[in-house]
C-alpha cells in the first residue's frame, strides 16, 4: 500500500511529513470517505422499512413468484438482518371453500423489504385448525 491510500478498515496512511499530507488533501477526502460511512449507516438504518410495509412487501413479491395471490400473512417480526413473515396462499380452490389447500410460505427479507428467501412451511385445508 502506498503512502496516503487507505487501507481496509478506513484509515488513511499519511508519509512521516506533515508537509506532504496537507498538499495531497488527503486528510481532507479521509474525513469525508469517514463522514460518507457514517451517512451510508444512518441511511441504512432509515431505509428499515416499518412492520406493515414489510408485511405488504412479502406479500407482493411472493405473488409475484407463486403467481397466487396471498390470503393473508399470519406473522411479521423483525430479525438482525430484516423480518420474516408467514404468509398464507390458497393454492388449490375447491368447492366447498373449506376443502381448498392452503400453504403458509416463511418469507424473509432484508432491511429495504427486499425478498431474501422463502419456503413452504406447511400445507393444510381451509377448514382445518390448529391442535394447540
Amino acid at each position: 500500500m502506498a503512502a496516503d491510500e487507505e487501507d481496509e478498515t478506513g484509515e488513511v496512511r499519511r508519509p512521516s511529513s506533515k508537509k506532504t499530507a496537507k498538499k495531497t488533501g488527503k486528510k481532507t477526502s479521509s474525513v469525508r470517505a469517514g463522514s460518507r460511512e457514517s451517512e451510508s449507516e444512518t441511511e441504512r438504518a432509515a431505509r428499515r422499512v416499518s412492520a406493515p410495509r414489510a408485511m405488504r412487501y412479502a406479500a407482493e413479491q411472493l405473488k409475484e413468484l407463486l403467481g397466487r395471490a396471498p390470503d393473508s400473512v399470519s406473522s411479521v417480526q423483525p430479525t438482525e438482518n430484516g423480518w420474516q413473515a408467514d404468509v398464507e396462499v390458497l393454492e388449490l380452490e375447491r368447492v366447498p371453500g373449506t376443502t381448498s389447500v392452503m400453504a403458509t410460505y416463511r418469507v424473509v427479507l432484508d432491511k429495504e423489504g427486499e425478498l431474501v428467501a422463502y419456503e413452504r412451511t406447511r400445507r393444510y385445508t381451509r377448514g382445518q385448525i390448529d391442535r394447540r
